[in-house]
């Protein structure tokens, strides 16, 4: 038997995913895509809900203020994520709420000046001023480093093997979110997780009028399925006498939002008042900007590769990330309890739906604003219990980091040096976070513990962050690490071609601005 040819052992790297039925640009039916752009809606509902849930009781806010918070915060991300995908990278992205903010904000929240107003209504709306105030201060991170064209500099020490783990970690850094909370309600979260898997791979041949109906809307179609089946479980009294945190995760009645919620009512600037500055609020929110802003830019290169395009060049990163600032900027304007960054789920739903198109999600911000302005029925559909959500995250997650590891096809993994610099960034991106995290849940507080509150909130925020944990060590190793004779091994010849706009002619095509801006603000 002859033996095999090296073509039929290995894969050629590719510069574009293959097998995505729509990419960036090419766009699916009407019908399908506004479909396709309220699962996004419905998908991006997951964290818009459960950050104002966990944090307005905590600053002594009612159900009508949680209603309230959800709705601004669905409304300023529908305006953001029209803003990046019109003006900032043009990538299909669902510009959501940041889990990267939480330290800074609960440190706001214990701050001895406002746990000590007794009126729980005043404490609410005085927290509610000063996270403004330091998301506001803080957003002037992102807009520099943006505009500036600083993170385009940064941006060039960045090879194919460093951001491999940075990649990899959007995805499985979020391993918190997905099975342990699937866990807190299994007779809701399993079948979930195995209708969502068998909707969108095992069935995704199944065609209704040439449309792989199964594959395309699997989120949509098991999400109501195991939601109707969630409420029959909750009408029946099958959690009646269930411990409370069981009736939290699996009840369809617990969350109080379409009760509290009102019919019509649009969010706007300033809304709780004029915000309250301090220095050191927002020190502690730049470190979340800098989180947000690293873990966006491992999923603008996933997202790029399941729509089906090239590596955002370093302009149109830089200008991304710009854009981002203005919308962390909004979020504390308009008062949303939380900064921006790139969701990382809905990138995944990019890869399950195999269409990458940008109008789908531009459909998708007009849902947000829609339903955040029609309080009642946006409320409906955000009473869908988060285990739910979790089942599905297990799978998009995966997915987003999969697309991470995909990037070693363009690098040499028959090199020691990589695969020590791989290895130990991505076990070091796990493992920190992991610590920092069962730190602060024995001890209440996190490893930095100093008498400066803002110094420790700057060093807990960074390394509660796979993503950004992983950046430090594996760009610092890549570029240190007999970095001069191994630029082959790291991907840089296939990488250096995507740095400008003109290295590849595909970019004009993937990343151009809209109404001709391209004449007022030239590519470099």
């Amino acid at each position: 038997m002859a033996a095999p040819k090296p073509e039929e052992i290995s894969h050629l790297p590719m510069d574009q995913l293959q097998g995505l039925e729509y990419c960036i640009d090419s766009n699916p039916s009407w019908g399908e895509t506004i479909a396709l752009g309220f699962q996004h809606y419905i998908l991006a509902l997951g964290t818009a809900v459960m950050i104002p849930s966990f944090l307005v009781p905590l600053m002594g806010g009612t159900d009508d203020d949680k209603v309230r918070v959800v709705q601004t915060l669905l409304f300023v991300e529908g305006i953001n994520t029209l803003l990046q995908t019109l003006f900032g990278t043009r990538l299909p992205t669902v510009i959501g709420g940041s889990y990267a903010f939480m330290v800074p904000i609960i440190s706001i929240i214990h701050d001895t000046s406002l746990m000590s107003i007794e009126d729980n209504h005043v404490r609410f709306i005085n927290t509610m001023r000063a996270v403004q105030g330091a998301l506001i201060v803080a957003s002037s991170i992102q807009i520099i480093l943006g505009y500036s064209q600083m993170w385009a500099i940064c941006s060039r020490f960045f090879s194919p093997l460093g951001m491999v783990p940075v990649i990899a970690l959007v995805g499985f850094g979020l391993f918190d979110r997905g099975f342990p909370v699937v866990g807190r309600c299994v007779e809701i979260g399993i079948p979930m997780l195995i209708l969502f898997i068998a909707f969108s791979q095992y069935l995704k041949n199944f065609q209704l009028k040439q449309l792989p109906i199964l594959e395309r809307f699997a989120l949509l179609i098991s999400i109501t399925v195991i939601w109707a089946y969630a409420h029959l479980l909750t009408a029946s009294g099958a959690y009646k006498h269930r411990p409370e945190l069981t009736q939290l995760n699996c009840r369809t009645d617990k969350a109080n939002l379409i009760s509290s919620a009102p019919w019509i009512k649009i969010p706007y600037p300033l809304q709780w008042g004029a915000p309250t500055f301090d220095a050191g609020h927002a020190f502690g929110m730049v470190a979340a900007v800098l989180v947000s802003l690293i873990e966006s830019t491992g999923a603008y290169k996933a997202a790029s590769r399941l729509a089906s395009a090239t590596p955002p060049p370093a302009h149109v990163l830089s200008r991304g990330i710009g854009w981002q600032g203005i919308g962390i900027l909004l979020n504390g304007l308009f008062g949303t309890l939380t900064g921006s960054t790139v969701s990382a789920e809905n990138v995944g739903l990019l890869g399950s739906t195999r269409v990458g198109s940008r109008r789908v999600i531009q459909i998708s911000a007009g849902f947000m604003i829609f339903f955040s302005m029609l309080g009642k029925f946006g409320a409906l559909f955000a009473s869908i219990p988060f285990t739910i959500f979790a089942a599905v995250y297990c799978v998009l997650f995966g997915l987003v980091a999969s697309v991470g590891l995909s990037f070693l096809q363009f690098t040499n993994m028959n090199s020691m040096r990589n695969l020590f610099i791989v290895g130990v960034a991505l076990f070091l991106g796990l493992s920190v976070p992991e610590y920092f995290r069962e730190y602060t849940a024995k001890a209440l507080h996190g490893p930095a513990h100093t008498r400066g509150g803002w110094f420790n909130d700057f060093l807990n925020t960074i390394f509660f962050s796979s993503p950004t944990v992983a950046l430090i060590v594996a760009v610092f190793l890549d570029n240190t690490l007999d970095y001069k004779d191994s630029a082959r091994d790291r991907g840089m010849p296939w990488w250096v071609k995507f740095r400008s706009f003109k290295g590849d002619s595909r970019n004009e095509e993937f990343y151009t601005l809209p109404f001709n801006l391209n004449r007022f603000f030239p590519p470099s």
